[in-house]
């Protein structure tokens, strides 16, 4: 998924880049406001983290522009500022999630993915190759035929499709199905990977030893 990270200290800026980039995300950093939103006007993302601080124009200015010129963009707020005011006001212009800078990077990594769910549910079906997930619904079709899984494997089998292209971890697919709670069972998605290959067809998922697991379209 790609990622856009509006961020002018560097050296914060170049660890977030670091920690996103090794949880699968692509990041595009930018260092001011205006760079935030000229790469918005001719990208895609899945999702914006924003910090309040920018040079040139506020964070909160980026966001308020952002909003009313329609973009549907998941944005969650990183920054330093952590008053009920600041919170407050993020949210009325349109902010998805605040976080402070202190918090723990696990922390950011899950409410990011939690986020940018959300907006996929909200924005309906999503499709890889002849399959279709329907996060209302938790439905699945394969070629027009509709196949019964359980919730866990919608979960896991839409962490994979949103990150169709790209080899997950077992830890990156447990986020998607627990939100790094405790107590996940060691096989658990091995489990649920094992249910799917027999639902889907075993050459749908793909395991990539030593590494985890990545979706590819089901062969003619």
């Amino acid at each position: 998924m790609r990622l856009l990270l509006a961020e002018d200290d560097a050296l914060l800026g170049a660890g977030l880049r670091a920690a996103l980039s090794k949880s699968g995300f692509a990041i595009t950093w930018v260092r001011d406001g205006k760079a935030a939103l000229d790469v918005l006007a001719v990208s895609e993302f899945a999702g914006m983290v924003l910090d309040l601080g920018l040079p040139g124009m506020s964070g909160q200015d980026v966001l308020r522009k952002i909003r009313a010129g329609g973009k549907v963009l998941p944005i969650l707020i990183l920054t330093a500022r952590d008053t009920t005011q600041d919170k407050v006001l993020c949210f009325e212009n349109g902010a998805d999630d605040f976080l402070v800078k202190t918090t723990d990077m696990d922390e950011l990594i899950a409410r990011l993915r939690a986020m940018i769910r959300r907006t996929i549910r909200m924005g309906g079906s999503v499709q890889f190759g002849d399959l279709v997930l329907d996060p209302d619904t938790h439905t699945v079709t394969q070629s027009g035929i509709a196949i019964k899984i359980s919730n866990r494997e919608f979960d896991i089998l839409r962490a994979l499709v949103e990150g169709a292209g790209r080899v997950l971890t077992r830890n990156q697919l447990e986020q998607a199905l627990y939100g790094g709670s405790s107590g996940v069972e060691s096989n658990a998605v091995e489990v649920h990977i094992h249910n799917l290959r027999h639902k889907l067809g075993h050459n749908v998922l793909k395991t990539i030893r030593g590494v985890g697991y990545t979706i590819a379209r089901k062969e003619p």
